[in-house]
């Protein structure tokens, strides 16, 4: 799900570097100002979703499909932590590991650090909410999916309308969203047994 170089236009680019820029100082500042904002589980979190994120499919439109866990990390340190840790991995990714472009950071951390993030929390306390604490898998099943197909869903809204690529919205739209919205089923399972499993051994690490 990583735009490189050269697929967005400068004024998408940078409008989305700006979008992102204001969110994650935001988060920054409600993740630090309660006494919830331990710096050090942050790193953990980030560390352990970094490695995760080393599992690569490729899927046709000169693009891939890999776990994401920005909807997990926000289940574990809250949304505007998981924001801060996916926006750590996602500079780091970039800048040294050339997974993405650089002009792109800003559109691949709204994606993930944010679309993902905030919309799989945001599933996850609706369906927990509306089905109660012992249906905690599915609604983290739901929030990982769900997150995940929507950022490629957006992503795949931002390279097809950008005059520079290739292919127009009828055809990236559909890939990136079919594509990660079928493997993002394997996302779904693996946010659903680790939040299951926390829920049960040691819940004080859920975040809420």
């Amino acid at each position: 799900m990583h735009i490189p170089d050269g697929f967005l236009d400068p004024i998408t680019s940078l409008s989305l570097y700006v979008i992102t820029l204001i969110v994650v100082i935001y988060s920054a500042k409600r993740y630090f100002s309660g006494d919830k904002g331990d710096i050090s589980y942050l790193s953990v979190i980030a560390a352990a979703i970094f490695a995760a994120q080393m599992l690569n499919w490729p899927i046709p439109g000169g693009t891939s499909a890999h776990l994401v866990a920005g909807a997990l990390a926000a289940m574990l340190i809250g949304p505007f932590g998981g924001c801060l840790a996916m926006f750590m991995n996602l500079v780091v990714q970039c800048l040294l590991m050339g997974d993405g472009g650089i002009t792109a950071l800003g559109a691949n951390a709204f994606n993930m650090a944010i679309v993902d993030v905030f919309v799989g929390y945001a599933i996850y306390k609706l369906v927990l909410k509306a089905l109660g604490k012992q249906r905690r898998m599915i609604a983290a099943f739901l929030g990982g999916w769900i997150g995940i197909g929507l950022a490629a869903t957006v992503c795949g809204l931002e390279i097809g309308l950008s005059p520079l690529f290739g292919y127009p919205v009828a055809i990236t739209v559909p890939v990136m969203a079919s594509w990660h919205l079928a493997l993002g089923v394997i996302e779904g399972i693996v946010t659903a047994f680790v939040v299951g499993y926390l829920a049960k051994r040691s819940p004080n690490l859920l975040w809420g």
